[in-house]
């Protein structure tokens, strides 16, 4: 028997609808739910451990997967199952995942595993939009403790409209294209891109998505209570010791705060911080220190945050001597690299990016294979973020989730500057040397550099800047050029990147509930000037894109022909493209694009980029009935000359020893020899021989009285002679005849 299941209906614009329910599917975890917009369903599970685990920190796992079967497809591979996640489903995890770790309680140490996965799609909707709300409904189903429901939400402006989670056919005509996430009271988490849009406009746009997040919220509430709402778990909380606290709070507070405003660098002051909090430890027994050495550092972590965030709001100084809306000391530099297609180092404070540029054929595109989108990135950038940027070593295993969200949001902010005609495949490679807060940003302004070092066009530079928040009651301040210990101390960290015109990416993180929009425009504002201050200083190491690629680059040159001679360039087996690659050094690429082939030439030499678009045109040539070309004799036969056109060497046809000249020819050595450079006429293809048809004769002047042929009449008589003979012949036939049938 089916079991009875529970739903909520979410309506959006157009008649088009979200569907919440539970009750049917994997009901022995602790929350489950199916949500379905369209054709599109997506299954999402929640479990928690009942056993604490020995961690210091919650342990919150946030696993999205896209099944191909979802789509119709097969996985790829030799295995033909799904594997480790996609960049593109760990960028849905690490969205969701923001959202989500700020509202459980912050003593929960228990094992948390969400999991989310793609059921069924739908082209004409966005499953990453649906994710955060399947997270939120599931764990409202359940006993684990969560603050309030919160849910996700795309909203794109398409002719200046703004629509809820667009479909991806939509986006492609969107200038606004974000994804908020949020409870009822509270803007949590914001990313996306722009197309230079203003402060005002993207505050237009997270109102106008979160208005929409409140309706899913209430749906949440509404199916919870309908299913049967769990009372919440009790669990074990950390133990707790006033006395402990306030002795730390005595014997730290001021120090760390004297510290503090001292301005210095980012070890010293680590250094210092290390320093007062052995001397606390020292204030303790070793038998206390074994028995609360947890509850001592915590407490310590307590004292410290409040120190420093007490600084910044009473006497409006940061770590570094700042002021909250100062810039960091900046310097730049462009072409470092000899060897390297572009280069730039940004460095900002004691935060250092270097960046490469890599120019390449479309051969080197990224190719993007999804159940729910295939298709290739024509323009990509890589973050790497190695330990000695911080001082530590530890191992690398591989690409973090941490390095594919930062070098995605770099991406972002740079991708709509470089020209939809750009004829490379571009990639950009961030090594992050130097780290202390907004390595990301840095990033793009490494990578503004270096683009146009090697000689992309870009529209316009970009910059970014990270802002943080430090909030306490009704007092605030927003900082500009966030060092990483107020990033980890402070409530907000918000990137933002655009031009001198407008915003091109942001993310946004928000660490605290009830962030009103006066702070959120405010910040942006704040972070409008920071980021104008950094693009004078960008482009005073660099003010506009080289005019050429550097001489050891490639140098990209895109030809057309027509498709029918796409197979004549390819060859055999690919003979003839193999042997020009071969010959010249070049790349060539070819494909066919609305029945015409598409070739990229790139190559280091002109004069072997040049080489390879002769043979091409040799190759592609079609000389037009009528018109005279220029040919050059390449060989000499009894009964004509080989000629070779000009403008397309290797293309011969052969000038028969008749259309030489008016004239009778014996000998065609007697008009040309090899290496004569002559004009002829071209005649199409000759009906007689079905082959090309070129003429010397036929630009030359007619010889006074010459006539090609017997007058008209002498034709006449000697067609009446001829059918005499053929009389005669005829009457001789029926002699022969006669006298056989005698002889018979």
């Amino acid at each position: 028997m089916i079991p009875k299941t529970f739903k909520e209906v979410i309506e959006l614009e157009g008649g088009r609808t979200i569907s919440i329910e539970t009750g049917k599917l994997a009901k022995q975890a602790h929350g489950s739910v199916v949500v379905q917009m369209g054709n599109a369903m997506m299954l999402c599970t929640v479990v928690s451990s009942y056993t604490p685990s020995t961690m210091d920190f919650f342990p919150l796992t946030v696993d999205y997967r896209e099944k191909f079967a979802a789509a119709g497809r097969y996985p790829g591979g030799f295995f033909k199952r799904e594997a480790r996640p996609s960049n593109e489903e760990i960028l849905v995890m690490r969205l969701v995942d923001r959202v989500l770790r700020p509202l459980f309680p912050a003593d929960y140490r228990f094992e948390t595993q969400v999991m989310i996965q793609l059921m069924s799609h739908d082209e004409e909707v966005m499953p990453d939009a649906l994710a955060g709300l399947a997270a939120s409904a599931a764990i409202q189903l359940s006993d684990i403790p969560f603050e309030a429901p919160i849910s996700e939400a795309r909203v794109a402006r398409i002719n200046g409209e703004f629509v809820i989670n667009p479909s991806r056919s939509q986006l492609e005509q969107a200038d606004i294209d974000i994804m908020v996430g949020a409870s009822e009271d509270s803007v949590m988490m914001v990313e996306g891109e722009m197309d230079e849009c203003s402060e005002e406009e993207m505050a237009e746009a997270i109102k106008f998505a979160h208005e929409a997040i409140k309706d899913q919220c209430k749906a949440q509430v509404r199916l919870a209570e309908a299913f049967g709402k769990k009372e919440t778990r009790e669990y074990e909380v950390s133990k707790t010791d006033e006395s402990i606290k306030e002795k730390i709070h005595q014997a730290a507070y001021q120090k760390i705060y004297d510290i503090a405003k001292q301005a210095l660098g980012k070890h010293e002051r680590s250094a210092g911080f290390g320093e007062v909090k052995e001397e606390v430890k020292a204030l303790f027994s070793e038998e206390e220190l074994e028995e609360n050495g947890g509850l001592i550092s915590k407490y310590f972590k307590e004292v410290h945050k409040t120190a420093v965030r007490d600084l910044t709001l009473k006497e409006g100084i940061r770590l570094d001597g700042r002021k909250t809306n100062e810039i960091r000391p900046i310097w730049c530099e462009v072409d470092y690299l000899p060897s390297t297609h572009g280069s730039a180092i940004f460095t900002r404070g004691e935060t250092q990016a270097l960046a490469t540029v890599t120019l390449g054929t479309s051969r080197e595109a990224n190719q993007v294979d999804l159940p729910t989108y295939q298709g290739e990135e024509t323009f990509y950038l890589h973050y790497n973020f190695p330990p000695f940027s911080t001082g530590e070593a530890y191992p690398i295993r591989g690409t973090s989730r941490r390095e594919i969200g930062h070098g995605n949001l770099a991406q972002r902010a740079l991708k709509g500057m470089v020209p939809d005609d750009s004829p490379y495949t571009i990639r950009v490679v961030s090594e992050v040397l130097e780290s202390n807060g907004s390595s990301s940003m840095a990033t793009v302004c490494a990578g503004t550099m270096a683009l146009m070092d090697a000689g992309v066009q870009l529209t316009k530079p970009v910059s970014g800047i990270a802002m943080g928040l430090i909030s306490q009651g009704d007092d605030f301040a927003v900082l500009s050029d966030i060092l990483g210990d107020e990033d980890a101390l402070g409530d907000m960290d918000f990137k933002v990147t655009g031009t001198a015109d407008g915003i091109t990416a942001c993310q946004m993180d928000i660490k605290i509930k009830g962030l009103s929009y006066e702070i959120l425009v405010k910040a942006l504002k704040q972070a409008r000037d920071g980021r104008l201050h950094i693009l004078d200083k960008i482009t005073e190491t660099i003010d506009k894109p080289a005019s050429d690629v550097k001489p050891h680059a490639p140098k990209m040159v895109k030809v057309e022909i027509p498709g029918e001679f796409i197979g004549a360039v390819i060859g055999p087996g690919g003979k003839v493209i193999q042997e020009m690659q071969k010959e010249t050094g070049c790349t060539i690429v070819i494909e066919e694009v609305d029945e015409m082939g598409v070739i990229e030439i790139l190559g280091v030499d002109q004069n072997a980029i040049d080489e390879v678009k002769k043979r091409i045109k040799a190759i592609t040539f079609k000389p037009e009935v009528g018109s005279v070309y220029e040919v050059k004799v390449v060989k000499v036969l009894d009964f004509g000359a080989v000629v070779e056109y000009m403008e397309a060497k290797g293309n011969e046809v052969l000038l028969h020893i008749s259309e030489l000249a008016w004239e009778r020819t014996d000998n065609v050595t007697d008009i040309v020899n090899v290496g004569d450079v002559i004009d002829v006429k071209y005649f199409g293809i000759d009906p007689k021989t079905r082959k090309p048809k070129v003429s010397r004769k036929a630009l030359l002047k007619k010889p006074e009285g010459f006539t090609s042929r017997p007058p008209r009449d002498n034709r006449e008589g000697g067609n009446r002679d001829n059918r005499g003979n053929r009389d005669d012949r005829s009457r001789g036939n029926r002699d022969n005849r006669d006298s056989r049938d005698k002889k018979e």
